[in-house]
């Protein structure tokens, strides 16, 4: 605004805005989960204000001149089965969950990063790849490469999404090769065979061209899912000095060669052996061709993604997986728990996101693959036909999601053992403060910030996020 305009607004307009300008530094909102569902992510309509007088309570003080990484997003994984539940759907009902899901305006709660499986995963109905061909048969060139039964429900619902958010950042992982490149003709377990190498390399860059050509554009891809999990339906064992020769010898030189700048991500397991992303990032020669690393919480502590971190500070952090699962009819929702552990553990160990474990599934968890599929992966709503319930993974991610937007950085906050909590600023210049009451008790205590303070309480069990 020019001085002169400035000057040229009425003195009501103008005492109004500056006004509203004040009242939005001095008060905050809170959006409010508690253990008993009486509340489950709902706007309190509460006055919070921030002022000079003090008290003896615990204070968390929130800092935004000292700060971290960048956050691109939270979410879920989009599985085949998640999609095939969507796109059954009457299109009135399904438009209407993936606002609630994607979009950022009222209560929805503006999902902003998305995992897919490339070719199958363990919640899909069937394994497949793109490449699937009988046992004898090869196709080195990738000619024969068919996104196939993706093209019925994981790319439409994307398509749809993408729609309500056109900058949702999407990462591809894949379960396994197809099954001609493996050591033995089995979704299950077995290893790449080095001749494969070079046709496997193929077979990621013709995913993201071919995804591309759906108007649907790969962020990152992660080398292989669970590497050190072959028992998984499909699954593949990639020991770590198997998948640092694919990157550096293969995967890097036929993206870079392709001109693909969808980034590459290795690891993408537990966090209790962070020494195999270490040590693939120690080598030189892979490491220029790779983002980060990306983990899952099924093992190990989360304080293992700063100690990878801290071995290659140039590199980046990301959250990539974790099931988190409630018992259906439970009368209490154990919100602090994945809020803790995930949305504010992973955040506060440096990565750049976190994503939930998986999006949609019926009330039986289906589909799922035989042999080695996940029979207790709850999805974060539960569909049938066109009845959507919402569970603890929808609650947990919402209270970052829809506020922690993509560009935030994540920022200083004092940390209290009972009272967990990750702070953030956002491209708009808010501040929030994501909180997990994990006590035995209400909590009292205070957030200050700019030499001002806010006095609050959250019931024991309960999860608040406040925004200013």
């Amino acid at each position: 605004m020019t001085i002169h305009k400035f000057f040229a607004l009425p003195l009501t307009c103008l005492l109004a805005t500056l006004s509203f300008s004040l009242q939005a530094q001095n008060t905050a909102e809170l959006w409010l989960t508690k253990a008993d569902r009486s509340v489950l992510f709902s706007k309190q309509d509460v006055t919070l204000k921030f002022s000079t007088e003090k008290n003896n309570q615990p204070t968390i003080l929130v800092n935004d001149k000292e700060v971290f990484q960048p956050i691109d997003g939270f979410g879920y994984s989009l599985t085949g089965g998640s999609a095939q539940h969507i796109i059954n759907m009457s299109a009135q009902a399904r438009a209407a969950l993936l606002k609630e899901l994607f979009a950022t305006d009222g209560n929805n709660i503006g999902v902003s990063y998305i995992r897919l499986s490339i070719g199958a995963s363990d919640l899909n109905e069937k394994v497949f790849s793109y490449s699937d061909l009988p046992e004898g048969q090869t196709d080195l060139e990738q000619a024969k490469f068919d996104l196939g039964l993706d093209k019925q429900d994981v790319i439409p619902v994307m398509k749809e999404i993408l729609a309500i958010n056109p900058k949702i950042k999407i990462l591809g992982s894949p379960w396994s090769p197809p099954l001609w490149m493996k050591t033995t003709y089995d979704a299950r377990g077995g290893m790449l065979k080095p001749e494969y190498y070079d046709a496997y390399a193929k077979y990621f860059v013709r995913y993201v061209q071919e995804m591309k050509k759906e108007g649907i554009t790969i962020d990152a891809v992660t080398v292989q899912n669970e590497p050190l999990h072959p028992g998984n339906n499909p699954s593949l064992l990639m020991p770590a000095p198997e998948q640092a020769t694919f990157v550096k010898n293969n995967l890097g030189p036929a993206f870079e060669k392709s001109g693909i700048k969808t980034k590459i991500i290795i690891y993408d397991h537990n966090a209790d052996r962070p020494d195999y992303p270490i040590t693939i990032l120690d080598d030189a020669k892979a490491a220029k061709y790779i983002d980060g690393s990306a983990f899952h919480l099924y093992g190990g502590k989360i304080e293992a993604l700063t100690d990878v971190h801290n071995a290659h500070p140039d590199k980046n952090i990301y959250f990539s997986e974790q099931m988190v699962v409630e018992r259906p009819g439970s009368t209490a929702i154990n919100i602090t728990g994945p809020v803790k552990r995930l949305i504010i553990g992973a955040t506060r160990n440096w990565s750049r996101n976190v994503l939930e474990w998986n999006l949609a599934a019926d009330s039986e968890n289906k589909p799922f693959t035989d042999r080695g599929g996940c029979p207790s992966c709850q999805g974060a709503v539960t569909i049938d036909k066109d009845q959507v319930s919402r569970n603890l993974a929808y609650y947990s991610v919402a209270h970052a999601s829809k506020f922690v937007r993509p560009g935030s950085v994540r920022i200083a906050s004092t940390e209290f053992q009972d009272l967990s909590n990750v702070a953030f600023k956002t491209p708009d210049g808010k501040r929030v403060l994501i909180i997990a009451n994990t006590g035995k008790e209400t909590a009292t205590f205070n957030i200050s910030f700019n030499g001002k303070m806010l006095a609050t309480s959250l019931d024991k069990g309960a999860v608040g996020t406040y925004i200013w």
